[in-house]
This record gives structure tokens, sequence and C-alpha cells, in this order.
């Protein structure tokens, strides 16, 4: 089902664009601080967004629950079409380092970190959400800008986070 989702999605959303020459992305790179997320083709930065993260942005994640958005190397590594949030591509946190931090803490280090959209049911309320970081962790973008990336983005691309 997701697959056929996927490839309607995708054909639908190239026709609407009329934007057919834009290359998929071969990297994403976000800056926290500067609430900003690039898709990168050929070492150039071709498309940015203006991103809201988790309530507690400052610093990497560490356990579950701390409302902190990732930092470091990442992949893309699934699409979720029936997210509670419009649409969201999955960041491959946590990884064995993670993990092993989380560990030594005596803590979980959390999960379920995605790029995704508004919660569904609340487009209307779009404007609320702009400028202001408001996920458990994860990075929003709104409904148009989470469309484009679910064509842009394939699963398998690296995704690079500062901090």
């Amino acid at each position: 089902m997701r697959a056929l989702f996927t490839t309607i999605f995708l054909q639908l959303a190239t026709s609407a664009w009329g934007e057919t020459d834009l290359p998929l992305a071969e990297s994403v790179l976000v800056d926290k601080s500067e609430r900003k997320m690039w898709l990168i083709h050929e070492g150039r930065k071709y498309r940015e967004y203006e991103i809201s993260l988790g309530d507690s942005p400052l610093g990497h994640k560490e356990r579950e629950g701390d409302e902190k958005t990732p930092e470091g190397s990442y992949i893309i590594d699934y699409r979720n079409p029936e997210s509670r949030f419009y649409l969201s591509l999955h960041i491959s946190y946590p990884r064995e380092e993670d993990e092993e931090k989380a560990r030594k803490k005596g803590v979980m280090p959390g999960g379920n970190i995605f790029i995704h959209g508004l919660p569904n049911g609340l487009e209307k309320m779009s404007s609320s959400y702009v400028g202001r970081d408001w996920t458990d962790g994860c990075i929003a973008v709104s409904n148009q800008e989470i469309e484009e990336l679910w064509v842009l983005v394939q699963d398998g691309t690296p995704i690079e986070i500062l901090h």
C-alpha cells in the first residue's frame, strides 16, 4: 500500500508543481542554530526550508523525552504516509553510539525522529506553528514543503544535523 501511495503521490506532485527538472537530493543539511534545512545536489544547496525543532532545541538528543533534535550524521531510512503528522520521513536516530551513550547514563535513547509536516487536522492553524519550536525532537516544515521533500528525498539519503 505504501509503495502504491508513493508512486501515485510522486506522479501527482510532479505534475502539480511543474518542476520536473528538480534533481533528487544527494544529501540533506540541517543547521539547528539557524533553523534551516537545505537539499544538496552535486555539492550545492538548491532548496532551503525554514524549520521548527523540539521544544528543547539546544544540544544533542541524549534520552527519550528530552525534546531535543539529534545532531550528527544519519540516514533518511523510511517514510510514513500514515503519520499523525502530514507525511513524515524517518531519520535513523539512534545510531549505535547514541544507544551506547544512553546506556552508560542508564537511560533510553528515544527514537521516532522524523522530518514532518503539521499535525493532521490542524492545517488551518499553520500560522501558529511558524517560527516556533514545537515538536518532541523532530524537524517540522509546512505541509507544502513536506510534499516537496517527499518527492525529492529518497530513502537512503544521508542527513547531517549541525548544532
